[in-house]
């Protein structure tokens, strides 16, 4: 059961767990100077920071280390999910490894980012997520489809259209909506509804929902 309420303040809260005292220092300093964002609690363990949501608000995002020394990120994903199912995750990591990825996304991970991404970079997918979205690196969503691929078993009927699986196929890939409208040489909007029906399609909320399902079911 989630053990407090969302923080109702207009600015959104985040929070960054990671083990590296000058990068957490760093990335916390960058996320308090965006606009519309609060950080102002990073810790060095997933055990504080599950500790801290005992006394404090649930943060809205959670910037997640994966190789903290001792819970490691993707099972301190798994219990700030059953504690705060609103609260969403992000792991950020060096690794781009193909079953940590894919364990994280398992695990409730709403998006997935390199520690060697531009700061810039790592704002805007804050943002991003607490938009809706759901950023993945680009390399980590081919190294997921490549692993899929491999992976697969027999392909699942699929519920989607030709259209729809050509957009879903290019949302795994990494693309973002105006992207995928340049490469099909269709409108933003048109994009924008197709992702619409695929997400009503295949039951799910958000861009990782959509491909952790294409995924597991063998839809591509």
């Amino acid at each position: 059961m989630p053990k407090r309420a969302m923080l109702p303040e207009e600015d959104k809260e985040l929070w960054v767990v990671e083990d590296d005292s000058l990068y957490r220092k760093t990335i916390a300093e960058l996320l308090q100077e965006v606009e519309g964002i609060r950080c102002e609690h990073a810790y060095s363990r997933c055990e504080d920071a599950l500790r801290a949501l005992d006394t404090e608000p649930a943060p809205d995002v959670i910037l997640m280390d994966v190789g903290l020394p001792g819970m490691n990120g993707i099972e301190g994903t798994k219990r700030v999910r059953e504690l705060s199912p609103a609260t969403r995750v992000i792991i950020l990591t060096i690794h781009e490894d193909d079953e940590k990825v894919f364990d994280a996304l398992c695990a409730g991970a709403s998006g997935y980012l390199l520690k060697s991404s531009p700061p810039g970079e790592i704002a805007r997918a804050m943002l991003e997520v607490l938009k809706g979205g759901a950023p993945i690196n680009a390399q980590i969503a081919r190294k997921v489809l490549t692993m899929f691929t491999h992976l697969a078993g027999p392909r699942s009927p699929s519920p989607l259209t030709q259209r729809e699986g050509e957009i879903l196929k290019l949302m795994v890939e990494g693309l973002t909506k105006k992207q995928i409208a340049g490469r099909l040489i269709l409108s933003y909007h048109t994009i924008d509804t197709h992702i619409k029906n695929i997400y009503a399609k295949l039951q799910v909320h958000t861009r990782t929902g959509a491909v952790t399902k294409a995924l597991n079911d063998h839809l591509l």
